[in-house]
């Protein structure tokens, strides 16, 4: 232990981070390990970096944007839908085909104590979300006969509540072996000094990096390997939080088969050109998304010959990926995006401190940045009221009240 401390300490001093240790001899000896492992595992110059990094602003004039094309589901030809169909169908049937929830959050935005796949919506009778999924899965794996594998990205915060509830509802009866969780990965915490923070346990502050750590998390936590094992080709990607999410997809799977992309990602088309949602793009003749807070109001509004918006198809988290494409990304880290956020910690006198307004930086990466890593993809148009009800606010726009009239309207309808 010696040896690790003065190692340590010796890190700290060269990168003048020595308050991490602030709390070290107050630990319990379990405690005192986990914290020197915690900071050698620190990419320091990485922190570094990132934190001059928040001091500038992104300028999109330095990129050549431009409409990313896609296909409207409800337009495509008939021979066209049934070739996608038939194509796609044959990957999911044979065993080739499996989905990912990213569920590593919390319910705390929903006033909901646990992990957000718990909370449970209004619907009759009222279900968890993860529950809802797994019927859409369930449904899947009996309309095609097929095995279908859930893979569930939970956090170091919620993943043993995860896990216990996926075990009291005897793993909505898939197969505990046909059911794997692996954990997000997590970035330490700077204030606006470029100090990292101590948590109130006396531990370095981290924060979940975002879903686009998602395909190093794969790689890491063994994910890869068991999806190889199995013969998995195709790997669909979206949160826990869209109930009406449609994960075993084989008309996009076979729109990205025939297209011979890599990817595929789903969209919806804009509500008015102010909603705050992420855009598909071309940025410097590569997929990507431009989010809303990036875009200008000249593109927003912008329209093409048919009167659409040419920047209108909104990204709603569910992208499909061939393997090939996974672990090629994995290797590399996605770039990080800052957030300012407010965040509890234990400042030098060894006095917790609680925030009332934003006091740190959090870094997460973008599952959409993956896409500038790939020559091309296939977007496909979905109809909104039929594959997105998101819950994501307590009240208002995108609330468990909307998710639920959408839900229950896709119901009746599909009745």
């Amino acid at each position: 232990m010696d040896e690790k401390l003065e190692q340590v300490e010796k890190i700290l001093k060269k990168y003048k981070q020595e308050q991490l240790l602030r709390c070290y001899d107050k630990l319990i000896e379990a405690k005192k390990e986990e914290l020197l492992d915690q900071i050698l595992k620190i990419d320091f110059d990485h922190m570094q970096k990132l934190y001059e990094e928040t001091k500038g602003k992104k300028d999109f004039k330095n990129f050549d944007i431009e409409p990313l094309p896609y296909v409207d589901k409800e337009k495509l030809e008939k021979e066209e839908k049934e070739k996608y169909q038939k194509d796609g169908t044959e990957i999911i049937k044979s065993g080739r085909y499996a989905v990912v929830t990213m569920a590593g959050g919390q319910g705390t935005r929903l006033g909901h104590d646990g992990p957000k796949g718990t909370f449970e919506l209004e619907v009759n009778p009222k279900r968890p979300l993860f529950t809802l999924l797994s019927e859409t899965i369930r449904e899947a794996i009996e309309k095609y006969d097929a095995v279908i594998p859930w893979y569930i990205m939970t956090s170091k915060e919620n993943n043993s509540q995860t896990q216990e509830f996926f075990k009291r509802h005897n793993y909505f009866e898939m197969g505990e072996e046909n059911v794997k969780f692996f954990i997000q990965n997590e970035m330490p915490m700077i204030d606006t000094t470029g100090k990292i923070l101590v948590d109130d346990k006396g531990m370095v502050k981290q924060a979940a990096d975002g879903h686009g750590g998602i395909f190093e998390a794969m790689r890491k936590e063994g994910i890869l390997e068991d999806m190889r094992s199995r013969g998995i080709e195709w790997i669909f990607i979206a949160g826990v939080d869209n109930v009406l999410a449609k994960m075993v997809d084989p008309i996009l799977t076979g729109l990205a088969i025939n297209r011979k992309c890599l990817a595929a990602g789903k969209s919806v088309v804009k509500n008015n050109p102010k909603e705050k949602v992420g855009v598909f793009c071309k940025k410097d003749n590569k997929p990507s998304v431009i989010e809303y807070t990036e875009i200008t109001d000249e593109m927003a509004e912008a329209i093409d010959e048919n009167g659409e918006l040419l920047y209108g198809e909104s990204h709603i988290l569910c992208n499909l990926f061939n393997i090939k494409a996974v672990e090629e990304i994995s290797i590399n880290k996605l770039p990080y995006h800052s957030a300012f956020k407010k965040a509890k910690y234990i400042d030098e006198n060894g006095v917790i401190v609680v925030p009332q307004e934003p006091n740190a930086y959090k870094f997460e990466a973008f599952i959409f940045d993956a896409f500038e890593r790939l020559n091309d993809m296939a977007i496909m148009r979905v109809k909104r009221e039929e594959e997105f009800a998101p819950v994501k606010n307590a009240e208002g726009v995108d609330s468990p009240e909307t998710a639920k009239n959408l839900y229950l309207d896709f119901i009746k309808n599909k009745k």
